[in-house]
């Protein structure tokens, strides 16, 4: 393998600029191309980050030798088109939260990528996460003694791009964008336990204009080992991100903020420039963010995940993962939609889980 991991990115908004922006700490990796089906925001991109090609067509994108590695930042209803297509190419592949729009489209990506002999790497930062790493790392020494009761909670306003708010192109609400992180960081702290049961309550509160998606969700895990977990998730939260988490053991508590933790409290009369993400008025007091990139763990992610293309090493988090978090996804949707605590193993033929709780 080569010294430096080609990079192609695939995507142009929000959250492909911070992969670029991420990728430009990781040494062995170097970012070939940008793509994106519209001309403009291609070029406009590549230029920002300074990225020394861009196309509006990926196969063009995928036909180039000297790109190892697609990182997938496309609206959800793209995953498994462009993981497919990559899969062919040969390309190693990032692909982003949500994995896929249903169970059919994942297991079709993983297949694929088993096939054609390349890496399907599931793209959760708070995996990564800084502070959530120390905070397993207190469970792992049994410093908390055995995990009883998880939390996670993830909360700002709502989402950058109107595709997210189109449940047609994004499959749900909050939950599939949000309820995601939480799944995963359960199941990472959990060592990967089988999730028992789901029970979920959601609403669409505040945007129902915007959305037929839910804005508000609360989400109650069972692990086999008998761990429950809890999920906050919001779209209708002012005032910027929030994103805790803590861990309840029989020996010990710990409690973590990832971002308001981590900043600067400010005063401005005028405002200031950036705050954190999603902050929308920033007069008065706000909380600062520095190095949010890195608070989250996105460079640590990437860097992970090139190192595991360069010497070919099994991923931290992969396709099977974000299969299992897709499953407890369309667990939670339905029991949404019945009132009813719902069991895993979950099966469906939905094509999109906000169906089963609207049908």
């Amino acid at each position: 393998m080569n010294d430096k991991i080609g990079v192609g990115l695939i995507g142009s908004r929000f959250i492909s600029s911070i992969h670029a922006e991420a990728l430009k700490s990781v040494s062995n990796a170097a970012v070939i191309g940008a793509m994106s089906p519209s001309a403009g925001h291609a070029r406009d991109f590549a230029k920002q980050h300074g990225i020394p090609n861009h196309f509006t067509d990926l196969d063009h994108l995928l036909a180039r030798d000297d790109i190892d590695m697609v990182v997938v930042g496309a609206p959800n209803v793209y995953h498994c088109d462009i993981t497919l297509r990559a899969a062919k190419a040969g390309k190693h592949i990032v692909i982003e939260k949500p994995m896929a729009m249903n169970l059919a489209e994942a297991d079709r990506m993983i297949t694929a990528c088993k096939a054609a002999n390349v890496k399907l790497m599931y793209a959760e930062e708070l995996c990564f996460t800084p502070k959530y790493v120390r905070m397993k790392a207190l469970l792992d020494e049994g410093a908390l003694g055995r995990p009883v009761l998880l939390k996670q909670s993830e909360k700002h306003d709502g989402p950058h791009a109107d595709h997210f708010w189109d449940v047609e192109r994004s499959g749900g609400g909050v939950t599939m964008d949000m309820g995601c992180h939480a799944i995963a960081f359960f199941r990472w702290l959990n060592d990967r336990n089988p999730i028992a049961s789901v029970y979920a309550q959601m609403s669409t509160s505040v945007h129902g204009a915007k959305t037929k998606g839910d804005d508000n969700a609360i989400l109650i895990l069972e692990f086999q080992n008998g761990v429950t977990a809890l999920a906050e998730e919001s779209w209708t939260k002012l005032g910027g991100m929030d994103d805790c988490a803590e861990i309840h053991g029989s020996e010990g508590v710990a409690y973590a903020d990832v971002l308001q933790g981590s900043s600067i409290q400010t005063y401005s009369t005028r405002g200031v420039g950036y705050a954190v993400e999603k902050a929308g008025i920033t007069t008065g007091w706000s909380f600062t963010m520095y190095e949010e990139i890195w608070n989250y763990g996105f460079p640590q992610e990437l860097q992970h995940f090139v190192d595991c293309v360069q010497h070919d090493k099994q991923p931290l988090v992969t396709g099977a993962d974000g299969r299992a978090v897709l499953e407890a996804i369309f667990a939670a949707y339905a029991s949404a939609g019945t009132g009813r605590k719902v069991m895993l193993p979950f099966t469906t033929d939905v094509d999109k889980p906000y169906k089963l709780w609207k049908p």
